[in-house]
């Protein structure tokens, strides 16, 4: 009884190996077959509102919820001649749309990097690697007090306290508001006290948010003021390796210009 159970058993398990590699032919084939188009999502939901995606006629089973980041893949199935869908992205409550694409198999696995928030929608950046003695930034200015409309420069320095000294150590140039910026990378540097000039001094990472193409905050003419040291862009420790991503906005205390961090990554 045991010999013809081992021999069933054997046979069972030779017939389950064969059909196990049948399916994973059949896998391997819907894998890389050329109709089956992968789609990458990534990117920062910064609205209140949940984001449904629909492909074709066909809504992914998760939305996107509000207020956070998002990475994500998914695919879809081309079938007889079909050669492009509509993918759509919406906000869940209202039906609004967000973002409307056709996908094209021709051009192969497709990608979605987006941020919305306030009812903007625009490219999300990938923030670059950390690396050894270098900081890494990318911004978003946000000037929704002032409704500042021309670029700006977002100058990176030192402030030596004592001698009240700004120091330009690299700058973003020409910037639009609403919009991220390059990769800004400059080397790591201490802010302990210091010697400038041959006094010592308490040093100060601040960046600083000019005009564009000058040395002129871009809050020249308005009510507010500029102090050198408290009206300063988010930033990163001076002396740690990093890199970050911030979205900012104006948020004066008086008639002092100040900011504060809306995302940071």
């Amino acid at each position: 009884m045991k010999h013809h159970t081992s021999i069933a058993f054997c046979l069972g398990l030779g017939l389950a190996i064969i059909l196990l590699m049948g399916c994973n032919k059949g896998m391997n084939d819907y894998f890389y077959k050329g109709d089956n188009l992968p789609i990458a999502f990534k990117g920062y939901n910064g609205s209140s509102e949940a984001l449904t995606i629909t492909i074709d006629t066909s809504k992914l089973p998760f939305p996107i919820t509000s207020s956070s980041p998002f990475q994500f893949s998914s695919a879809y199935t081309f079938s007889g001649d079909r050669s492009s869908v509509k993918l759509s992205v919406t906000e869940e409550a209202t039906g609004k749309v967000v973002i409307e694409k056709e996908l094209k198999k021709e051009d192969g696995p497709a990608e979605l990097n987006f941020l919305y928030m306030d009812g903007r929608v625009s490219a999300w950046p990938e923030k670059p690697a950390t690396e050894a003695d270098k900081i890494k930034i990318i911004y978003m200015f946000m000037p929704q007090l002032t409704n500042y409309t021309e670029p700006v420069d977002i100058v990176f320095g030192k402030y030596f306290v004592t001698p009240q000294v700004f120091e330009e150590v690299t700058r973003i140039k020409s910037l639009k508001p609403y919009e991220f910026s390059e990769t800004a990378v400059f080397p790591t540097f201490s802010t302990a006290r210091q010697e400038y000039n041959g006094v010592m001094t308490s040093v100060s990472f601040v960046v600083r948010i000019f005009k564009a193409g000058s040395n002129t905050p871009y809050i020249d003419g308005t009510e507010y003021t500029w102090h050198p040291i408290n009206s300063t862009a988010p930033k990163p420790a001076a002396s740690i390796p990093s890199s970050k991503l911030y979205i900012f906005m104006e948020q004066p205390l008086g008639n002092i210009m100040r900011f504060y961090t809306r995302l940071e990554q």
